[in-house]
Order: structure tokens, then C-alpha cells, then sequence
């Protein structure tokens, strides 16, 4: 592996090509595969401009999966072309391959060959070492995502079995299996058992020929505990899990999956004190059930442990990636203002550039009902005010990923839908409020926002793709560290900045990872218990009381870590001391529910 660090999937339209931006230069990075349309649009303009263009209509009963294959073969194509050309260039200052090296970490082996390269007089020798290093280069992998709670059922007539088996996170699968790329799925959002249970019928999934599976299953995963009931259901089923993606529950992008109180450096030193133990464990299911389909002779599979989520300083990457022994660490919303990276509209980028902390937060917009990382100055949140003001709440629904809610009709509908908001806004009127309680429900009914179409305009507007009459409203989903980056940035800038040979955030005042993520579940658990004041249970009461024990032992536990920073600076060590106090403090007398303000 070239690099020690991934592009993660961003949105649906951030990060969809990707690939084809940064894999030349050995960058692995995750593209959505959830939405099929996205997926064929952008086919069609990477498409190279002498072949024809052939659709695939929808038509074809398996229409989603058919796109996603052929989409993901185009990148496969023009990702491999780019590589062979790329090795064939010279080393000129401006070349590709001179990028490449110049790009690697400075403890990578082509790095060192690089240097001497560059130092060396004798020409036979200097062409001799410019050839290993063309021996040298790796492309980045093009992973995909699926997050696998999105699964909506697509009946077909007469045929319940079918649709089920045609469902979109099914055919989603279905369409990476059949792609040519080797490459990893990364599954994310919780576990599927039907989805987890289908993988079995994909080859590229199995060892072949004492050969590691050409397709490889990557968890996303925000705790020990849930990573191994995966993991286990999969190694019974003879699918190894080859990398667990921890992600922080909260200082992340997109979609929050909160812990129990659970805070990042516990959850890294359980990983990192159980990994060895849990591979033999695993190992032994996997085995036995490879064995049952007929494998032999299998060894076990390297299993990678990663990290990603709201990481903001060469430091900090140095300090995870050495004290809890990762493999590698994810960087994502940064890159949403590096526009060799990533599809961001120009009036988005500019706006995320000048950004404020305050500018982003965690919402209930998301039709899911999980909390989800938003921005407010957004378009899709202007346009959402706006059709409140109007009288016209809710967006037109035309791709019906997110369908769910059954309160009101026999076929489900999304929440943020047009429809649904005005059903249940027309039920709200009937009930005998108070104007205050009354508020409060119409801005939950209406705070849900269409994220089928948000989170793809972005892309269609920077390329140019928008069709008449299309919204080109833009939903987006930083996570809360993007406020700390305030500059649009290089590919080259952005890549420094994470080895440690530039500093991105010179001057800014930046509190730890880990305090970061620690205010934010403190804002959590204190919201959560302002909202169960009115009808607390024995049960919420102890939940609550449960969620501040373990931030409480996650403070002790970041104490304890304070003789391991020994590396840092003598500022920030007490200023990591100072925060951890003050935190305390603020923990503390949530222990009386009625004690929050």
C-alpha cells in the first residue's frame, strides 16, 4: 500500500469519481453505490467521447445492479489506462509519476528510491533507479460503500421472493460482485443479516487457488462489540473480514451513530488489546465453514484495524496510528474543500471554506431518523425554509431510496416527502397543543430534507450534468473538524498536511481530537435528557445515568493516556489536562436530571 491513510465515502456525489482523481497516485477511496441513476449519469460523462454510449434502461429487471457493474468497470478502465500511462512517463517536474513520489509518505520504500534518484549524477544508474521505481507504483483501490440499513424492498408482480432479492442494498452488492474490480466493500450503518447472508453467493468473495479473495468485506463500525457480532455472523457464513473502519459515533460526516457513552480512545484500546484474540476466534468459524464449502488448507487472513472521524493534525494521525497500532486512518471531510478530490460546487466550497463552528451540527434531517451531520448555510436548508414559508413543506420524492413510513398510506412514503409532511402536519392540527408544543412538532415534521437529491447536486452542478427543471438545491454532511480548515486546498497541500511536511491549520485554535469528540457527546446526553424530562421511565433514567458512567470512565481513561503524549508539546499536554478537567466538571451534575439547564 502506497499510502497510510483513505479517502471515505462522502455523501453520494462527493467522492462518486473519486477514484479517478487520486488512484493514480495510490489513494484509495470509497464511492456510493446506493443510487443507480447517480451511477449511470456518471458513466455517461466519463464515458470516453468516441465510444457510444449505451444505456441501460429501466427496463431490465435488474436495471441497479447492471448500472453499478458497468459504472464501476468504466472507473476500473480508466483508473488501469491512467496507471500504464502514468508508468510510462518520465520524471519531469510537472509529470504524473513525479507527483506520485513526491505525494508518498516519507517512511514509504519508494520515497527513499525517490531521493536517490534525485541525487544521483551517473545517468545509467539514475535510469536505473527511475525503472525500479516504475516497479514500484501502486495504484489506490476503488472501494465502495453500502450502507446497508438502506435496503428498500422493489416488488416485482406476482414475484415477493424476487423483490426481495432485488432490493437496493441486494443489487448493490450484486452489481460490485459482478464488476471486475479487486477491490473492498465497505459496509456501514449497522448489520443486514439478508444482505450479509447474499454475499455468500458471490465467488470473488472466497479464496481461489490459495489466492486472497479478489473482493474483500470491510466493516465501518463505531464499537468492539458490535464489530465482532459481525464479523462472527460473516466468518460462520466463510466471509473474512479484512479490515474493521472504526469510525467515531459522533465527529464524523454523514449519518451519527452514537455509542452508549462509549468514547474513541476506549473503544481504539479494545480493539487494540483484543484484535490478536479475536482473529483466532474468528478464524476457527471461518475456517470450519470454508471447510463445509469444500476450501482446504486455508491460513488466516490478515485483518487490518483503521481509523477514521475527525482527525485534524499530523500529530494526531502519527499518535493514533502508533499508540493503538492502526493500520492506516480515513480523512474525510477535509477533502470536501480540495476540488482535485471531490465534486463541491464553487458556492458550496466558498461557503465551507469561510465556515464557523457554529455553521455546522447535528439534525434530525435526515429521513432516516439517525442524526446526521448538517451545515446550515447549505441550499438545500435555504430551500427548505423557504417552502415552509411558502406553505409548501417537504420536497417532491422521485427516487424513493429512503420510502419507510407507513402512517398514513398502504405503500411507504419518505418523511421528507411533500406528501408525508402534509398528512402529518394536517394530523398535528387536529391535536389540542399548546402553541409551543405545537411548534416544536412542525419543526420536527419539517425538518427533514430530500438527501436522494441533495446529496448528488453538488456533483451534477461542478460537472456541468444538471438537467432542466432539476433541483439544484445542495444537502451536505461535514463533519464538525471541516470548521477547523479554512481554505480551498491542493491535492498536493492536503496530502502534506497529513504527513506532517505543512501545516494546514497554522494559527488555528483546535482543541484534541478526543476533547472534541467529548463535547459533542456531552451536547449529546444533555440534549437527550431535555428531551425525556417530560415522560422519563425508570428505563431512560437508568440509560442516561449508564451514557454519563461511561464518559466518566472515557475522561479517566484519557487521563491515564496523558503520560503517552510525552511526544507533544508542554501547551498542548496542558491544555489536554486543562480540557479533560473542565469536562469532568460539566459531567458531573448530569448525575441529577433536573440539575441540566
Amino acid at each position: 500500500m502506497s499510502h497510510t491513510f483513505h479517502i471515505p465515502v462522502l455523501g453520494l456525489g462527493y467522492s462518486i469519481d473519486t477514484p479517478l482523481k487520486v488512484a493514480r497516485y495510490g489513494i484509495s477511496s470509497v464511492v456510493s453505490i446506493v443510487d443507480d441513476e447517480l451511477t449511470e449519469r456518471m458513466r455517461k460523462f466519463h464515458s470516453p467521447k468516441d465510444t457510444d454510449f449505451v444505456p441501460i434502461e429501466k427496463g431490465n429487471p435488474a436495471f441497479r445492479s447492471m448500472r453499478i457493474t458497468a459504472y464501476l468497470n468504466l472507473l476500473d478502465d480508466l483508473v488501469n489506462e491512467q496507471h500504464e500511462n502514468l508508468k510510462r512517463q518520465g520524471f519531469t517536474p510537472t509529470s504524473d509519476i513525479t507527483r506520485y513520489f513526491e505525494l508518498l509518505p516519507p517512511a514509504a520504500e519508494g520515497k527513499r528510491i525517490y531521493n536517490l534518484m534525485l541525487t544521483e549524477r551517473n545517468p545509467y544508474k539514475r535510469s536505473f533507479l527511475q525503472n525500479q521505481l516504475r516497479s514500484l507504483v501502486k495504484k489506490g483501490a476503488i472501494d465502495v460503500n453500502i450502507m446497508a440499513k438502506v435496503d428498500k424492498i422493489n416488488h416485482q408482480k406476482n414475484d415477493l421472493q424476487e423483490g426481495e432479492r432485488l432490493s437496493d442494498a441486494l443489487a448493490a452488492l450484486a452489481g460490485y460482485a459482478k464488476s471486475k474490480l479487486q477491490s473492498s466493500l465497505i459496509l456501514s450503518a449497522g448489520m443486514n443479516p439478508r444482505l450479509y447472508t447474499f454475499i455468500e453467493e458471490f465467488p470473488d468473495f472466497f479464496p481461489s487457488d490459495s489466492q486472497e479473495a479478489k473482493k474483500k468485506v470491510v466493516l465501518k463500525v463505531s464499537d468492539y462489540r458490535s464489530a465482532f457480532i459481525q464479523a462472527k455472523f460473516l466468518a460462520k457464513k466463510g466471509i473474512w473480514v479484512h479490515e474493521f473502519r472504526i469510525e467515531s459515533g459522533l465527529n464524523c460526516g454523514g449519518h451519527a451513530f452514537a455509542t452508549e457513552g462509549f468514547l474513541l480512545g476506549p473503544i481504539l484500546e479494545e480493539f487494540k488489546q483484543n484484535r490478536k484474540d479475536m482473529s483466532i476466534e474468528l478464524f476457527e468459524s471461518y475456517k470450519s465453514a470454508l471447510s463445509d464449502k469444500g476450501f482446504d488448507g486455508i491460513s488466516c487472513p490478515v485483518t487490518r484495524v483503521t481509523f477514521q472521524g475527525g482527525i485534524g493534525t499530523a500529530e494526531e494521525n502519527r499518535f493514533l496510528q502508533t499508540h493503538y497500532q492502526l493500520d492506516g486512518t480515513g480523512w474525510g471531510s477535509p477533502f470536501l474543500l480540495v476540488p482535485e478530490a471531490t465534486n463541491v460546487d464553487k458556492e458550496t466550497l466558498e461557503m465551507l471554506a469561510g465556515a464557523s463552528e457554529d455553521d455546522f451540527y447535528i439534525s434530525g434531517s435526515s429521513p432516516l431518523g439517525i442524526p446526521f451531520n448538517s451545515f446550515r448555510k447549505s441550499s438545500a436548508e435555504a430551500q427548505r425554509i423557504k417552502r415552509i414559508e411558502e406553505g409548501r413543506p417537504g420536497s417532491p420524492c422521485t427516487k424513493k431510496f429512503l420510502v419507510s413510513n407507513t402512517e398514513f398510506t398502504s405503500e411507504p412514503i419518505c418523511t421528507a416527502s411533500r406528501k408525508y409532511q402534509s398528512l402529518k402536519i394536517k394530523e398535528l392540527k387536529t391535536k389540542e397543543l399548546s402553541a409551543a408544543d405545537y411548534q416544536t412538532k412542525f419543526d420536527e415534521i419539517t425538518e427533514k430534507i430530500c438527501l436522494c437529491e441533495g446529496l448528488c447536486s453538488s456533483a451534477y452542478i461542478k460537472n456541468g450534468m444538471v438537467k432542466p427543471k432539476e433541483n439544484r438545491a445542495v444537502a451536505i454532511c461535514p463533519g464538525p473538524n471541516t470548521a477547523y480548515f479554512s481554505g480551498i486546498y491542493s491535492l498536493d497541500e492536503m496530502v502534506k498536511h497529513i504527513y506532517g511536511s505543512l501545516n494546514l491549520l497554522e494559527g488555528t485554535s483546535r482543541p484534541n481530537l478526543f476533547i472534541n469528540e467529548l463535547k459533542l457527546y456531552i451536547d449529546y446526553l444533555k440534549k437527550d435528557i431535555e428531551g425525556s424530562l417530560q415522560l422519563l421511565t425508570d428505563k431512560k433514567a437508568k440509560q442516561l445515568e449508564k451514557f454519563k458512567e461511561q464518559l466518566l470512565n472515557g475522561i479517566d481513561y484519557y487521563e491515564s493516556l496523558i503520560p503517552e503524549l510525552i511526544g507533544s508539546s508542554k501547551d498542548i499536554v496542558l491544555t489536554f489536562e486543562n480540557d479533560l478537567k473542565r469536562l469532568r466538571e460539566l459531567v458531573r451534575p448530569m448525575t441529577s436530571l433536573t440539575q441540566v439547564s
